[in-house]
């Protein structure tokens, strides 16, 4: 990636994947975290578990570099569970990079987690103040520690689902024993996570798009407050919480989730297809071609020109090339970073009025940047439409925006934010299409809205510093 000062990408900050009852759990695993890799690029591992025994790899850098040619024969079994990072909670060290493995007299467990914990100050200093010690800065492990401290003489099921009921904020968990995986979601819904069915075991996945890569069928989704164990007796539910709502992060919709991922009944493509429709409807703009902002912003663009009537063309090509750690040796080299990334395609905008679809802008710096581009390839007229509303609040819940100062729209206006970006026009989708094209009536629009699902603790409070919580 390039460094954000570059660009305003937004980041999710993981995904998960597990396997049950499959021989080769471990390949099957990477394979999975292979189609998940969009939610994180920064570090990868896997955990397989051979007949109660449990091996790990893991490494920083995307799935393909730290698994290397042989190395998923040192990991065998038949049930395994795999991580993909991006750090927003605890940094990008090796010791954040999941999924995390203990050993207890009991047995040995692993757990790696999509999501964040807004409570998970409070929640370390009663774990440290009753002893843990914690090997690693990223909030996951605090569940182990509250597993054990819930331990004593009860099941693993009864501490893991006390523990749970003491989590607050966003987060899909995977737990792997000796003898069965559990999958457990929070309470209010806002991280995905789907079981599916393959070659008489069970596979669990942020996203259902890499059943596809596996030839897995989907079964369903794991349901907020819900604890789901899937073991040789089959699958066994049941719920830690019994207030449980249904508020899935619209970003999962809008931007995260790849488009062929089913969320919850809504295919993600269909979703932002409508959304693009609906932007249309809302802002009539006429021009002479319609382009997206490469790759999340394509479907969006393509239903806004069904709807105006306009032909929809590929005006920007993303250099899909460029890498995590793009060296840039001079501030000259910086400044022609969206160029390394993105390219106007000049014979197809010179003299145009240009429709550009984007899906959210953060910091602006990108939006601005890709607006010159179109100016310099000779567009007449540059009208951005954006098929979200305005970020005007931080996330606490995975995503990387957590400070008021990195919104551009929490300190400028609408007219503020198009003049910024050196637009001739500007508009963002309604709150209330949201809820049109993902048809559904329970998201969370905490970004745009500043109403929180959760209790926020801390957050608020750092929120208003320069810098992460």
């Amino acid at each position: 990636m390039l460094e954000n000062t570059l660009l305003d990408e937004l980041h999710e900050e993981c995904g998960v994947f597990g396997v049950f009852g499959c021989h080769g759990a471990a390949e099957i695993t990477y394979f999975g975290l292979h189609s998940l890799q969009h939610r994180g690029q920064e570090g990868a591992g896997i955990v397989a578990c051979d007949n109660g025994s449990m091996k790990r790899i893991k490494g920083q850098g995307l799935v393909t570099e730290v698994f290397k040619e042989g190395s998923l024969d040192k990991l065998p079994g038949d049930m395994a569970i795999g991580h993909v990072r991006y750090s927003t909670a605890g940094g990008s060290s090796i010791e954040n990079v999941q999924p995390f493995l203990f050993n207890h007299h009991t047995g040995p467990f692993a757990l790696c987690h999509n999501g964040n914990l807004v409570n998970s100050n409070e929640l370390k200093k009663f774990c440290e103040d009753r002893g843990s010690l914690f090997q690693s800065t990223s909030d996951s492990e605090i569940l182990a520690h509250l597993i054990q401290k819930n331990y004593n003489d009860r099941t693993f099921i009864y501490s893991l689902k006390s523990a749970l009921e003491m989590l607050d904020g966003a987060f899909a968990f995977l737990v792997m024993l000796g003898d069965k995986l559990i999958a457990a979601r929070d309470k209010y819904g806002l991280r995905p996570l789907s079981i599916g069915k393959i070659n008489g075991g069970y596979v669990v996945s942020s996203e259902t798009c890499a059943f596809e890569v596996i030839n897995a069928k989907f079964v369903r989704d794991v349901n907020p407050g819900e604890v789901v164990e899937i073991s040789k007796d089959g699958i066994k539910s049941t719920y830690y919480s019994n207030m449980n709502k249904h508020h899935m992060c619209a970003m999962e919709y809008i931007y995260f989730s790849r488009p062929d991922s089913e969320l919850e009944g809504r295919n993600v493509h269909a979703f932002r297809k409508a959304s693009g429709k609906l932007l249309y409807k809302e802002m009539p703009t006429k021009a002479d071609i319609v382009i997206g902002v490469p790759d999340s912003s394509l479907s969006a663009a393509i239903g806004y020109a069904e709807e105006s009537k306009i032909p929809y063309e590929m005006g920007l090509i993303k250099n899909k090339y460029v890498g995590r750690t793009f060296i840039q040796p001079s501030q000259a080299m910086r400044e022609k970073g969206v160029r390394m990334k993105l390219s106007a395609v000049s014979s197809i905008i010179k003299g145009k009025r240009v429709i550009l679809i984007d899906d959210s802008i953060v910091r602006g710096t990108t939006s601005k940047r890709i607006v010159a581009l179109l100016r310099e390839a000779g567009a007449k007229e540059v009208h951005v439409r954006i098929s979200s509303p305005q970020i005007t609040n931080p996330c606490f819940y995975g995503v990387d925006i957590s400070t008021y100062d990195e919104l551009i729209s929490a300190r400028l206006d609408l007219e503020g934010v198009r003049e910024y970006i050196g637009a001739d026009s500007l508009y963002f989708l309604s709150k209330e299409a949201l809820f049109e094209a993902a048809e559904r009536n329970d998201l969370c629009l905490a970004c745009f809205t500043g109403k929180y699902p959760t209790a926020l603790y801390h957050a608020v409070k750092d929120a208003n510093k320069d810098g992460k919580f």
